[in-house]
């Protein structure tokens, strides 16, 4: 499933795998596991690619409705 959003990302971008590897500053074999699920992302590598091509990972509260940012989450006071 993170593969198919990686996926999408970069190529609603119009990025290359090669691209996103250099930018990430990871091998594009790491970015080839993740297309093919050999190996899973962290968090902080998925957000870093959402980064690179312009998306920001968003949480909403389905209740609510109240989003959080990954950009903004450490300005929140609980």
């Amino acid at each position: 499933m993170i593969s198919d959003i990686i996926k999408y990302l970069r190529k609603n971008k119009k990025l290359k795998q090669s691209e996103v590897s250099s930018t990430a500053n990871i091998a594009i074999s790491t970015i080839s596991g993740y297309k093919t699920n050999y190996s899973l992302p962290t968090f902080e590598m998925i957000e870093k690619i959402a980064d690179i091509c312009g998306y920001d990972i968003i949480f909403r509260n389905r209740k609510t409705e109240y989003e959080v940012s990954t950009k903004n989450i450490d300005r929140i006071k609980e």
